[in-house]
């Protein structure tokens, strides 16, 4: 089965400043997210469609620090929020070389995502990482549309990864690394 867009993570050094930027940005607010024991995050949510949304995600200074390297290399994150890696939906879920399956929860949502070993995907993180929602609900069943979509994902990289995904919004070019999301707002477009 095809990889298909699942969220699109924006790191930032703390959730109050990131959800500042982003709220500015989409003009409109998060919706409430929750904690990650099992990585000592804490995150933020915006939709994007049924099946898609937005991620801000930091570290929760009130947790315990984990033994092992935080998902998308936020223990050595530095800097203003901004779009660090994506996640796309995997079934069935495999875990790609130096990554591992770690399974999560909170509330109603249960989910199992491969999370690079490293803390930091492939392809300086624009190799996405995989997820997978069981059989239960997904965040964005109980989110309202906020009139944000996902227009483009651009991923540039001298080394792109291969990715066996249909989704036309997708564009891969071989440049210097970056990953720019275009996105439609009530107020406009705007770019991650």
């Amino acid at each position: 089965m095809p990889l298909e867009i699942d969220h699109l993570v924006v790191a930032a050094e703390s959730l109050p400043e990131g959800e500042a930027v982003l709220s500015d940005l989409f003009r409109s607010p998060p919706m409430p997210g929750g904690k990650h024991a099992l990585m000592g995050t804490h995150n933020r949510l915006w939709r994007l469609t049924a099946r898609e949304y937005v991620e801000l995600i930091a570290i929760d200074p009130d947790a315990e620090a984990p033994t092992h390297p935080r998902w998308f290399g936020l223990d050595d994150f530095r800097g203003p929020p901004r779009l660090v890696t994506w996640v796309c939906r995997a079934r069935p879920l495999t875990a790609p070389p130096g990554s591992t399956i770690r399974e999560a929860a909170r509330g109603d949502l249960h989910w199992r995502i491969a999370v690079p070993d490293s803390g930091q995907s492939d392809c300086d993180g624009l190799d996405p990482l995989r997820i997978d929602w069981g059989n239960g609900p997904h965040p964005t069943e109980t989110m309202p549309d906020q009139g944000l979509r996902l227009l483009r994902l651009d991923l540039h990289h001298p080394k792109p990864p291969k990715l066996d995904m249909k989704d036309p919004r997708l564009s891969i070019s071989q440049t210097d690394p970056q990953l720019v999301a275009h996105i439609s707002t009530p107020s406009g477009k705007v770019t991650l």
